[in-house]
């Protein structure tokens, strides 16, 4: 992905094919901000980012002054700084709720992304941890069919985190059952045709469901 604004305060270094980057690029599209995007490849970091991130991690995000350098700290700040469209409630009770799935995404399905993408763990691990995650999904589908978006009658930070994973699904070696899968299904149909998601996509993320 390159330069999205020619003249933009705001620069996102980003792993092309890394989905806590993806998850950020997706805010950054559904708000329509103005940022310059620099593909970073993580064994090869520039030291301009060295200089900037103590832990000389990917995402990291410059607006002017500020530099944040957590995906989820990211995303809520570009949320209040970019307040429309709104993706958190507006109510304590439902933007709290909406953090505990973020949490619960991280802690049941992350774990098992990272495991399996990065490969170097054992063969036994990666594979239990790809059970997991599709026994995991199968059994949430339900939830999928309950409103448009999960959990919620709107496009949220949660979908942000959400959909990336599931677009890495071939890329897992993860295929879900047509029947017992459908509403996991017709929700990435809904969330991959959105503009923001297609805009989102990297040319490695292109690649992975050609």
């Amino acid at each position: 992905m390159g330069v999205v604004a020619k003249h933009s305060s705001m620069i996102f270094y980003s792993d092309g094919n890394d989905h806590y980057s993806q998850r950020v690029r997706l805010v950054l599209a559904e708000k329509g901000v103005a940022v310059e995007i620099i593909d970073v490849d993580p064994a090869n970091v520039p030291e301009d980012l060295t200089d900037l991130n103590p832990y000389n991690s990917l995402p990291t995000l410059v607006d002017r002054d500020l530099v944040l350098y957590e995906s989820q700290v990211i995303m809520e700040y570009l949320d209040e700084r970019f307040p429309h469209p709104p993706l958190l409630p507006v109510y304590p009770v439902a933007r709290a709720q909406s953090r505990l799935f973020v949490y619960r995404i991280q802690r049941d399905w992350c774990t098992a992304v990272d495991t399996i993408i990065a490969g170097k763990s054992k063969d036994t691990v990666i594979d239990r941890a790809r059970k997991e995650l599709r026994e995991s999904l199968i059994s949430i589908a339900p939830i999928f069919a309950e409103k448009p978006y999960f959990m919620s009658d709107e496009f949220t930070l949660v979908d942000c985190c959400v959909a990336p994973i599931l677009w890495r699904l071939p890329l897992m070696g993860i295929d879900l059952p047509p029947k017992q899968g459908k509403a996991i299904l017709d929700y990435m149909d809904r969330i991959f045709d959105r503009d923001a998601f297609q805009a989102s996509l990297s040319e490695a993320e292109l690649d992975m469901r050609d």
